[in-house]
């Protein structure tokens, strides 16, 4: 009987333990793919889980912070959803790569053309995103998630240091330092990793026409060989019908 007890009490314990901690795993988040260094490029996952078990996910509204506005913003298609990208005039242009921006993006938007996320599913909505500032530790990203019976839950409330977590988190991007070699994580050195690039594709061109070139060489030769030793055959056979 305490034993029955006991276990009674531990799956108990178990089930509050998960209900309590579901929410903390069931909002919008952001992850990088790899590293997020400040002054580099990085590709970011939006993650997206179903929370109703009546409804499915149609729609997804992701606000780019405007107090650190990001020059380059591309999403990578996902199939079955529709991509719509929102630029505005920035208060102050940014300069990148030597020339001056005067809009950045501030919403992406992604509409379902089906069904969406259905119960027990998430999915992952990827952007590239650069470069990354290097006077903050974050970014925010707040957003809107909206469902098939026109429910929609704000993701906007931005989570505060030494505070428990609010019931409706923005998604929050946290950035790395940049690399000492000063090639800022993932943005490098365009120009000599390109350069570095062409090379290599040259080497291995050339590697590939010198071993296609080759190969022809040898199977010229065994060709030869393997003529010649039916030529004899021939021969050979013909004078022993011709002395029979």
């Amino acid at each position: 009987m305490k034993a029955s007890r006991i276990a009674a009490a531990g799956a108990a314990a178990g089930i509050t333990v998960l209900a309590l901690s579901a929410p903390a795993f069931a909002h919008v988040s952001v992850q990088p793919e790899g590293e997020a260094a400040k002054g580099g490029y990085a590709v970011v996952d939006f993650k997206v889980p179903n929370e109703r078990d009546n409804a499915s996910t149609t729609k997804l509204e992701v606000n780019f912070p405007t107090d650190h506005p990001l020059a380059s913003v591309m999403p990578e298609p996902v199939p079955g959803w529709k991509i719509e990208v929102t630029k505005s005039k920035l208060d102050k242009p940014l300069e990148m790569h030597g020339e001056k921006i005067s809009e950045a993006v501030t919403k992406v938007t992604w509409t379902a053309d089906g069904d969406g996320i259905e119960a027990g599913f998430f999915q992952k909505f990827p952007v590239s995103v650069g470069t990354l500032p290097e006077d903050t530790d974050q970014l925010v990203f707040k957003a809107l998630q909206t469902y098939s019976n026109k429910e929609v839950v704000r993701w906007i409330e931005v989570p505060q240091k030494g505070q428990e977590e609010p019931d409706n988190p923005a998604p929050v991007l946290e950035l790395s330092a940049a690399s000492e070699d000063g090639h800022h994580g993932s943005s490098g050195d365009d120009a000599s990793d390109a350069e570095s690039a062409e090379k290599a594709s040259a080497e291995t061109a050339a590697d590939s026409a010198d071993g296609t070139d080759t190969t022809a060489r040898v199977l010229g030769v065994v060709g030869i060989v393997v003529g010649a030793a039916g030529v004899a055959y021939g021969v050979l056979a013909g004078r022993r019908r011709t002395n029979a």
